[in-house]
């Protein structure tokens, strides 16, 4: 698992563990934590260490690759180092596990690949257009595993998160990121003083409220996605692409009031432009992935709330958490 001691990949790695699995975490912990790989084995290392990497990749038989840079914003100001980490990296590491004889690969990918969607909800046979960098490196790397697929034998499944967010329910795992972007943690960060306020990017979205509206789906039901696709890699032979959503939108303003509502606190918070690459909305349609993997995600928004707050409290309680 590539950047296995990350926020989705350790909650991943707990998925498969609980599903008999064995997992082998591989991260450089630039993004990613230590404590949050902790009772799997963790191998310290970047996609660029050939020796390491090769070692790793001759122990398994199917490769879940996390590692990546996901900020739309920073992609925008800073295109070279997503090109760097998500394409270039992402092709060293596509092309070891070629050399290992590795031939199935679970690919974290992102609804960024759509750009900006005539409709919602999104299909995956929705035309890919992305309107920033991050998506864009998303997007060749998804084309790369179909090139891989129909030359080399390579079975692959790309997993088109939407919004990820939430925590573990057991209150273990939950997102460590510095600094944080992610709209609800830095919602709660803002009520209990962490942060002075929270920051609104644009209230003149062509939407009901004007804010963006995204749809948001707990990490955990991802995590058991990633299961489920590592067990269709058993009944295919090609690539294969599918949505990661709840198929339900919620704006911005819906969303911190559900923080209000758990929390019973206001959300201090200040309105500024919009973000350069922020599409007004993007809905999952996840009806291909319920059919063919037989998934769907179960947990509602007021439950991603819950347990991101859990979360907090307890990250809050133990501060040394945010050096680990």
């Amino acid at each position: 698992m590539v950047g296995g001691a990350g926020y989705i990949g350790c909650h991943a790695a707990h998925a498969l563990r609980r599903h008999g699995y064995g997992a082998i975490l591989y991260d450089n912990l630039s993004r990613g934590h230590r404590f949050l790989a902790e009772g799997f084995e963790l191998i310290v290392a970047d996609i660029a260490d050939r020796a390491q990497l090769s070692s790793a990749l001759a122990r398994v038989a199917a490769v879940m690759h996390f590692a990546a840079d996901s900020q739309v914003g920073e992609s925008v100001a800073h295109p070279r180092k997503y090109f760097s980490n998500n394409v270039e990296k992402g092709l060293a590491l596509l092309n070891a596990a070629m050399d290992a004889d590795v031939r199935k690969f679970i690919f974290s990918s992102t609804c960024a690949v759509y750009g900006i969607p005539a409709k919602v909800p999104i299909t995956e046979d929705t035309p890919r257009q992305p309107v920033n960098p991050y998506g864009m490196s998303k997007l060749f790397f998804e084309d790369a595993l179909e090139a891989y697929g129909r030359a080399y034998g390579l079975r692959s499944v790309s997993l088109r998160y939407f919004n990820a967010a939430g925590a573990d329910e057991g209150g273990n795992l939950g997102e460590v990121h510095d600094p944080e972007t992610h709209l609800i943690p830095s919602a709660l960060k803002a009520i209990t003083g962490e942060n002075a306020f929270f920051q609104l990017f644009g209230d003149d979205y062509p939407t009901p409220d004007g804010t963006c509206i995204r749809d948001y789906i707990h990490v955990n039901d991802l995590a058991e996605a990633h299961v489920l696709a590592l067990k269709r890699l058993d009944t295919i032979n090609t690539a294969e692409q599918y949505n990661l959503g709840t198929g339900q939108g919620a704006s911005v303003q819906e969303v911190i009031a559900t923080v209000e509502e758990v929390t019973g606190a206001k959300v201090p918070r200040k309105i500024g432009p919009r973000r350069p690459g922020d599409p007004p909305e993007l809905v999952a349609d996840p009806s291909r992935a319920q059919a063919a993997l037989g998934w769907k995600a179960t947990r509602s928004l007021r439950d991603i709330v819950q347990t991101a707050w859990h979360w907090e409290q307890k990250v809050r309680q133990h501060s040394s958490i945010r050096s680990s």
